[in-house]
């Protein structure tokens, strides 16, 4: 994925973890993750348990009207067993999975739905999950904070605009012996063509 500035980087005990959006959801870094779990781990580890694979299913199966049913059922009675090995790269192709997402590159790595990046949460640590979580709510309090500010400032600027535009035309667009009904239909498209224009 690549990143954007409007990406963010929430600090979850110490780990600093990158949020993207794509497509109006939030992604959550499981590359980023996995460095506050101790040992050599990787995700294709958390792929491999039973519970996982289910329950990436029934989250696809809520969220995603593509999901690939019937490969998922190969996949799930495949879980588990000790020589199952399954990467992000294969769930995705295998079942049109749109809840993890693995990236090549600078910006790369391997990104899940936040509802998902819970789950993993989990599997590095019951503390880290519940950090996890908190801090993502603290960054949407935060992003919901700035968009409240930064309408109610556009909502007042398109008020006091409205009023300077409305008194121009009054004072420098409108003649003075014309009725007032010629004058409400030259005011009217002139406060159409200032608001268009703006």
């Amino acid at each position: 994925m690549k990143k954007k500035s409007t990406d963010a980087t929430i600090n979850v005990r110490g780990t600093e973890v990158a949020v993207v959006q794509r497509e109006g959801q939030d992604y959550i870094s499981l590359t980023d993750m996995l460095k506050a779990k101790d040992g050599d781990f990787f995700i294709s580890d958390w792929l491999r348990n039973r519970n996982t694979v289910e329950f990436l299913g029934i989250w696809e199966n809520v969220h995603n009207p593509r999901f690939n049913s019937g490969e998922f059922a190969v996949i799930k009675s495949q879980a588990g067993l000790n020589s199952y090995k399954l990467s992000v790269k294969e769930w995705v192709e295998k079942t049109n999975a749109i809840g993890l997402r693995a990236t090549a590159g600078r910006y790369g790595g391997t990104f899940a739905h936040h509802d998902i990046a819970f789950e993993f949460g989990m599997w590095i640590s019951p503390e880290f999950k519940v950090y996890l979580i908190k801090e993502f709510q603290r960054l949407k309090e935060d992003e919901n904070r700035r968009l409240s500010l930064a309408w109610n400032l556009n909502r007042t600027l398109a008020k006091i605009n409205y009023r300077l535009h409305t008194d121009a035309i009054q004072t420098h667009l409108i003649p003075a012996e014309v009725t007032p009904k010629q004058a409400s239909i030259t005011y009217a498209n002139e406060a159409d063509l200032l608001n268009v224009a703006l």
